[in-house]
Formats: C-alpha cells, sequence, structure tokens
C-alpha cells in the first residue's frame, strides 16, 4: 500500500491531494488563498522558504516529539517538520563525460569541463540552494564565478524536472540535482552511469519538510498525520519513491551502497537567506546577462 492507504485505513479517513509542481508553487498558492485555504497539511517546502511561509501566519507549531529524528544537523524549528533530506550536486553520464570535475573550482574554472543545466533560483528551490552554495563558497567573488559559469550553461529551466528531462535527452553534461539521483537509475532502470558529483568544498544540505494549517478543519487527523510522518508506514517510501535520505534512522536498500554522501555539508541557513535572498538573486542575474 502507499503512504495515502496505509493513512486512511488506520485512521478510516479519505486523503484529498492537491499536487502542484514544485514548492515556490505550494508557497505563492499558500499566499494567493491565505485564510481561505482549505488544506490541513503543507508538505514539500525546505529551508529557502520556511521563513517566507511562516510570514504568511498561516502555520501553527507542532506537537511532535522530534527526538528520534536522523538529521545530519541540529534542527529546533517549531513549526515545520523534516521528513526527508538529500544534499545537491550535479549528475552527469560517465559513459559520456570522461573529465567530470573533480571540485566546485574545477566546475566553474575548468574551461574543459562539460556545459550545465541548472534551475531558476527565481522559481526554483533548488536553484535557489546553487545560488547559496556558490555564495557560501565564494563570498564576494561569486559575481565573477557567476560570469564563468555562464559561458558553460546550456540552458537555465524553471523547475528541476524541466531540467533534468533536457539532461537526460542530451542537452547538457551535468545537471544540478541530488546526490541520490543515481539512486533512481539504479533501482528503476538498472543503470549506474549516471554519478553524482562529490567536491571537497562540500554540499548543501535540503531538507523537505512537513507543516500543520491554523485553520484546518480537521485538526485531529492533521496531528496524527504529522506523527504518522515519522514512523516506519511513511519513511520507508522516502529511499524507494522520492530517492532521497528517510529522516528516522532505517535501513536503506542496498542500491544506496553504490552512492556516496558527501562528507562536508553546508547547512541551508534560513535566516541568512530571508536576510539575503533579493540580493543575491539580482547579483545572479545582472552577472549572467552580462
Amino acid at each position: 500500500m502507499e503512504i495515502k492507504e496505509k493513512f486512511e485505513q488506520k485512521y478510516k479517513c479519505k486523503i484529498n491531494y492537491i499536487s502542484l509542481k514544485d514548492s515556490f508553487a505550494i508557497l505563492n498558492r499558500l499566499r494567493l488563498e491565505g485564510k481561505n485555504n482549505t488544506a490541513d497539511i503543507v508538505i514539500g517546502l525546505d529551508q529557502n522558504l520556511m521563513k517566507l511561509a511562516e510570514k504568511t501566519g498561516l502555520f501553527m507549531k507542532h506537537d511532535v516529539d522530534i527526538k528520534k529524528i536522523n538529521l545530519p544537523i541540529l534542527w529546533n524549528n517549531p513549526i515545520f517538520m523534516p521528513f526527508e533530506y538529500g544534499c545537491i550536486t550535479f549528475i552527469y553520464d560517465k559513459n559520456k563525460l570522461k573529465t567530470p570535475p573533480k571540485s566546485l573550482k574545477d566546475l566553474v574554472e575548468n574551461k574543459k569541463i562539460g556545459n550545465i543545466i541548472y534551475e531558476n533560483p527565481r522559481t526554483s528551490s533548488l536553484g535557489f540552494s546553487f545560488v547559496y552554495w556558490i555564495k557560501k563558497i565564494y563570498a564576494h567573488d561569486s559575481i565573477n564565478v557567476w560570469k564563468k559559469l555562464s559561458k558553460k550553461t546550456i540552458t537555465i529551466t524553471r523547475t528541476w524536472s524541466d531540467a533534468y528531462v533536457l539532461f537526460l535527452k542530451g542537452e547538457a553534461d551535468l545537471v544540478l540535482s541530488y546526490t541520490t539521483s543515481p539512486i533512481y537509475h539504479i533501482m528503476k532502470e538498472n543503470k549506474k552511469n549516471y554519478v553524482a558529483c562529490i567536491f571537497p568544498e562540500g554540499h548543501v544540505l535540503k531538507v523537505s519538510v512537513v507543516a500543520q494549517l491554523k485553520n484546518s478543519k480537521n485538526l485531529q487527523l492533521a496531528k496524527k498525520f504529522m506523527n504518522f510522518v515519522l514512523t516506519p508506514d511513511f519513511q520507508e517510501f522516502i529511499p524507494k519513491k522520492n530517492w532521497m535520505y528517510p529522516i528516522i534512522q532505517k535501513k536503506l536498500p542496498k542500491s544506496y551502497k553504490e552512492i556516496i554522501f558527501p562528507k562536508n555539508i553546508l547547512n541551508l541557513d534560513e535566516i541568512l537567506i530571508e536576510k539575503n535572498r533579493l540580493k543575491w538573486i539580482k547579483e545572479w542575474q545582472e552577472a549572467i546577462n552580462n
């Protein structure tokens, strides 16, 4: 059974999904509908958008005991609860790209390294994570880095799925995605040619979260769902269907032994992001347009 069916069977209820394209679409819909929103639970935001989501005033604190969560970073947000995590990186096909970048510096500086596709930071949380990554590593030199990267950028897409489809079609040598992305190809297609770059500078850790809405008309069921998220019935689907890491200690599928989890983790600082979001995006936009 899927997550939906398991929860419905356990609590004798019916879950209605409203699926949107990405986390930005979720946030925009919440802003548009405000208190008229009929949802009980929101799934799929992350550190990049938590402060913006919190400012809507639509969310409430949860009462879930999160002591058992297993994250590489400390988590103390009282509203948004993690349900999965992964590190961002570039993916390449080793059958096509024989000399992949060995570091982020190599990706930026080496003119012989292949071309890239990545997601727009104005419309994609993954894309903004890339902006954060560059800013974290290069700080005041980030504008020059974007100018260098623009020379090897094939296209900048609205969403992750748009970028990955183009990559699989052979439009670029590398695509911005997650270190776990090769797992999909291993488990679903029995292909081991897609590889995640692991850079010594470190990789940004992206945590997906779930939260309750204040105006929920099914408050008790919403609370039960929040607790359900931390159970094996929910978490077992994360590595098998979302191709990410679960946030409770659990034996992973054997395929996960084929990939490397980065030793150096860079945490997305939500306060720093909120303070500098518009400035960083403006820098990126000006750099790639010049």
